[in-house]
């Protein structure tokens, strides 16, 4: 394992980007374990017309990084807003989410979770 007191830098490998069909979106992970049970980054990137489901992260924290694209957001009792590049978008532990894109071409943001995303933090709640 690396040593993380050391810098670095890390490049995305586009091969290990993968569908998440009960999400509906792409994800690349770019940090997480077991480099650092504290924190994980990840690419995600959803297709022109095309929603996440409505789901929620249970004892973690996310935060979007919108990088390119339009889209709209809707987190727990926050009505739908529109974001685009630069915006963030702050997603306490539980709290239901999903994003769309509102735009013609991907739209691409960083998911920022801490503690480090784990499958088990992931709950599905299409209907909500």
């Amino acid at each position: 394992m690396p040593d993380r007191a050391q810098p670095r830098v890390i490049e995305p490998d586009e091969s290990q980007e993968r569908l998440l069909r009960a999400e509906g979106c792409f994800v690349l992970q770019a940090w997480g374990l077991p480099e650092d049970a504290g924190l994980s980054v990840a690419r995600a990137r959803v297709a022109p017309g095309e929603r996440t489901a409505w789901h929620c992260l249970e004892g973690v924290r996310e935060i979007y990084l919108l990088a390119e694209g339009r889209g709209r957001v809707e987190v727990g009792s926050l009505g739908p807003r529109e974001v685009g590049p630069g915006a963030l978008v702050v997603i306490p532990p539980g709290v239901r989410q999903r994003i769309e894109n509102a735009g013609s071409e991907d739209l691409v943001f960083y998911c920022i979770c801490t503690p480090a995303f784990a499958d088990g933090c992931y709950r599905a709640l299409e209907g909500a």
